[in-house]
């Protein structure tokens, strides 16, 4: 048989063929094979296949083109499938969430378009007159007089990139993050259906001058998100741990360090936990969290200027508020050297901030730098003078300038050059040539840090979609107004604890409204920090617990106006609440 043939026997094909089959059936039957060790050797033709034995596993060679080891079970195909269901899953994960919570998809996915919108037809940013001065010292880091340098302090940790553009990014983030904070402390946390919270994040989102203050190379989107960041870890937890406090006063004192305002934000959140009875230890460690950064900051400001301070410019900025209403003839025993600071009613300029960056401004009276600590020094000496003599006057401005914040129309203000720059505009402007010392200017630093052409090249059809969108979609003052009043609304029912959690957002809200007002002048994009806080804070207002109380209160009210409506008033009311349907209830008087 050709299987008993002797070595060196020629076999013809037919003998050839079936001498494999009987080789393929004995290494089947001891588990090995000639060739692969571990595995069998598939020997077909048209019609005959000779299948693996028990235990050898599958064709390692079909599998991975290379021969495996003895008792291995390959599994080449298992990544890719694993890498695929992974990808279902998370598609499936992504859905889920979608159809959980569908208005805030479309919303924070249209706010989202909206702002790469912007991103694409204003490149690579855009610019506001405060922008050189936090550039030049991201440029040259030092302590400014005017300012704090905590948006700076980003703007250097961004330098490496070379990019406006993902200056820009890294605020229209914080925009979508802002929403859904509040969308996620709503929904989460007081309980709201999706729409409700949706519509209290809309604004921060959605706000056509959100978005462009956000394409800004300006302070004011990181100090707004910072604030944010506080109130959210304060309200997700009922009784907040000391991790938890010493994380909010550090972020308050970036805040601060970013704007000088965050100083009544650290007031504010200590207020909230007063009389929240949070407890004096958790305070102090908030407290001790946000003093020791804006210490460690007056130390290097000490170190460069001889003051130990933030800033040399709070009695130049108070004096910007008095300016408009000072009557020198109404304060007593002034002192002779602030004389110069007096301007008959005749000769004011229109404006308060023209007290400041007006050239006819009297502070141009002294020599020297205009933001200097002596000029610091006698303007703020003689604007508490101011105020303290003529306290009528600088209430009605204050009140003056808050209520403008509440007007339906927005006006053209301070000045035309000023309002422009809170708009998306058809062209853009040059940079400024402005010397910053050393003999290079402010377009020399901006294309410095962009490396190459900073200015800001508008681009069609896009820019011209998101100023058609800002020109029609924001919100307006009255609306903010109904905001701030719908958040007060839901406080009254629990007066009893000073208005409830809603009580931080909202006072922090209107605090940041009237800073500006108290301290300087009126300004719009002062205006913004305060939105997504008094959204939040109306939104708190439909929480389970307000609409609780007010549901008691209006059974108080019921029950009230039964006993003063006599008993016959009473038992009608009986008898519309408690009567069974279609049953006449009998007359109280049988």
């Amino acid at each position: 048989m050709a299987g008993e043939s002797p070595h060196g026997t020629v076999l013809d094909g037919g003998a050839l063929e079936q001498a494999a089959l009987d080789e393929a059936a004995r290494d089947a039957a001891s588990g090995t094979s000639g060739d692969t060790p571990g595995g069998t050797t598939t020997v077909t033709d048209s019609a005959t296949e000779v299948e693996p034995g028990p235990g050898t596993g599958t064709d390692l060679e079909e599998d991975t083109g290379k021969p495996g080891e003895p008792g291995d079970s390959p599994a080449v195909d298992e990544p890719p499938a694993q890498e695929d269901e992974g990808r279902r899953g998370r598609a499936a994960g992504l859905w889920a969430t979608v159809r959980r919570h569908p208005a805030f998809t479309v919303i924070i996915t249209t706010a989202a378009l909206l702002r790469l919108v912007a991103m694409i037809g204003y490149q690579p940013a855009m610019y506001f007159n405060d922008t050189f001065d936090y550039l030049h010292v991201a440029t040259d880091p030092y302590p400014h007089p005017l300012r704090p340098d905590g948006y700076s302090f980003l703007l250097i940790g961004l330098k490496p990139f070379h990019s406006f553009a993902l200056v820009a990014l890294v605020q229209h983030l914080m925009g979508l993050g802002m929403g859904v904070m509040i969308y996620m402390l709503l929904r989460r946390r007081f309980t709201l259906p999706g729409w409700g919270a949706a519509l209290a994040a809309a604004p921060v989102l959605l706000d056509g001058y959100q978005i462009q203050l956000e394409e800004l190379v300006l302070s004011d989107t990181m100090f707004t998100f910072l604030v944010m960041c506080a109130v959210t870890l304060l309200l997700w937890h009922d009784r907040p741990t000391w991790k938890i406090a010493a994380s909010v006063g550090l972020i308050i004192a970036l805040a601060w360090l970013t704007r000088s305002v965050g100083m009544p934000v650290l007031l504010g959140v200590l207020a909230y936990m007063l009389v929240r009875r949070s407890g004096w230890r958790l305070m102090a460690v908030t407290l001790v969290a946000c003093v020791l950064p804006i210490l460690g900051y007056m130390g290097w400001y000490k170190a460069e200027t001889g003051k130990f301070a933030i800033t040399e410019s709070n009695g130049i900025f108070l004096y910007s508020r008095v300016y408009k209403f000072a009557d020198c003839h109404k304060v007593h025993d002034l002192p002779v050297e602030e004389y110069a600071l007096c301007t008959e009613r005749v000769n004011r300029l229109p404006n308060s901030q023209d007290g400041i960056w007006n050239q006819a401004s009297p502070l141009n009276r002294y020599t020297g730098k205009r933001f200097s600590p002596e000029n610091d020094r006698l303007a703020n000496d003689y604007s508490k003078r101011v105020i303290l003599s003529q306290p009528v006057d600088y209430a009605r401005v204050v009140a003056h300038d808050f209520l403008k914040v509440f007007r339906w129309n927005r006006t053209v203000f301070p000045d035309e050059a000023t309002y422009n720059q809170y708009e998306f505009r058809k062209v853009s402007k040059p940079l400024p040539d402005w010397n910053m010392g050393s003999g290079v200017t402010a377009a020399d630093e901006a294309n410095a840090y962009e490396n190459g052409n900073a200015r800001t090249r508008v681009v069609e059809p896009f820019a011209g979609l998101i100023r058609g969108y800002q020109d029609h979609v924001f919100l307006r003052g009255t609306m903010l107004a109904a905001v701030l009043a719908m958040g007060l609304a839901g406080m009254v029912p629990l007066w009893r604890r000073f208005g409830g959690v809603a009580f931080l957002p909202w006072t922090l809200a209107v605090g940041l409204l009237l800073a500006p007002a108290a301290t300087a002048e009126f300004d719009y994009r002062y205006v913004l920090p305060a939105v997504p806080l008094a959204a939040l804070a109306a939104g708190m207002t439909f929480s389970p617990e307000v609409r609780a109380r007010f549901a008691a209160l209006g059974r108080r009210v019921r029950r009230m106006g039964r006993i003063d409506g006599g008993p016959d008033r009473a038992a009608e009311d009986v008898t519309a609440e408690e009567g069974p349907a279609g049953v006449a209830a009998p007359d109280p008087a049988t």
